[in-house]
């Protein structure tokens, strides 16, 4: 067992949790979702071109540009707009759950492309996770699933689309983290994905406070969150690593109670401890 892998996992995941606080302060500035997802890609990949630059790591193999730009368009263009799209026809609870199936899709994924064994602990640990962040989502998800007729179809679809994209960050990370270090990766997936995010909004006027938060985005929970999750994904299996990533919703969580003075009912509160034991699970095992 690798000890420091889980470490580093759970580290990208806690600064994975201020992503939330953070974009809602630009938010609150006047800048769109979308827009802050596209500072979020842009002023991490100078941050992720710095870094190869000065290391002397900028150079890929010609043959693997395809599968990168795949990876841009996947995890950053399509899993921005796919998810957002969720938020608005069926409500952020609602996105949110169908967004951490992604547990699921990895599971399906790394099996079939990764060859990882599948065992009765990660089957347990992924009941487990999957039911702790319905619970979290508890005391928000009766208006969301409210929905009903086209809207609520295309916002079921759009949801799940999202979490088959997240997932794809773990056998996409898994394939590539062998041989690029996380500047040489981002240096190349990032822009394009953030430049396919162009057509979908609208440029607005920003205050320094929200350039604080959207840096701050991009910075730690995005620079530095990245190099944590790809040094982890090193050292253990893509699907162990997808469930300790998803103690980001307890750590959310958290951070908005203090922030924001939010707070769960007593099914949040239930699913975090859900969340949490599979993390342990996967640990032990």
């Amino acid at each position: 067992m690798d000890k420091l892998g889980y470490i580093y996992i759970l580290a990208a995941a806690t600064l994975w949790g201020f992503i939330g606080p953070f974009g809602k302060m630009a938010f609150q500035e006047g800048v769109s979702p979308l827009e802050v997802a596209f500072w979020r890609a842009i002023l991490a990949w100078l941050l992720f071109a710095a870094q190869a630059l000065y290391q002397r790591r900028a150079r890929v193999n010609p043959r693997d540009l395809p599968g990168l730009a795949l990876f841009g368009f996947l995890c950053v263009t399509l899993f921005f707009g796919s998810y957002q799209i969720a938020v608005e026809k069926g409500g952020a609870a609602m996105a949110s759950v169908l967004l951490y199936t992604a547990p699921a899709w990895v599971f399906l994924l790394s099996r079939l492309f990764l060859n990882e064994r599948v065992s009765l602990k990660k089957i347990t640990a992924l009941v487990l996770t999957l039911a702790g962040v319905v619970l979290v989502s508890r005391n928000q998800q009766v208006q969301a699933m409210g929905i009903a007729g086209e809207g609520g179809i295309s916002a079921v679809l759009f949801g799940l689309l999202a979490g088959f994209c997240y997932s794809l960050y773990y056998i996409f990370g898994k394939h590539f983290s062998d041989k690029y270090s996380a500047s040489v990766l981002f240096l190349y997936t990032l822009p394009f994905g953030a430049l396919c995010l162009l057509p979908w909004f609208s440029f607005a006027q920003k205050s320094v406070t929200a350039w604080l938060a959207l840096g701050a985005i991009a910075v730690f929970s995005t620079f530095v969150a990245y190099h944590f999750y790809y040094a982890g994904l090193r050292r253990i299996e893509a699907g162990r690593a997808s469930i300790i990533a998803t103690a980001e919703p307890v750590v959310a969580a958290l951070v908005a109670w203090c922030w924001w003075g939010e707070s769960f009912t007593v099914f949040g509160y239930f699913g975090s401890v859900l969340i949490l034991a599979a993390v342990l699970l996967m640990i032990r095992s």
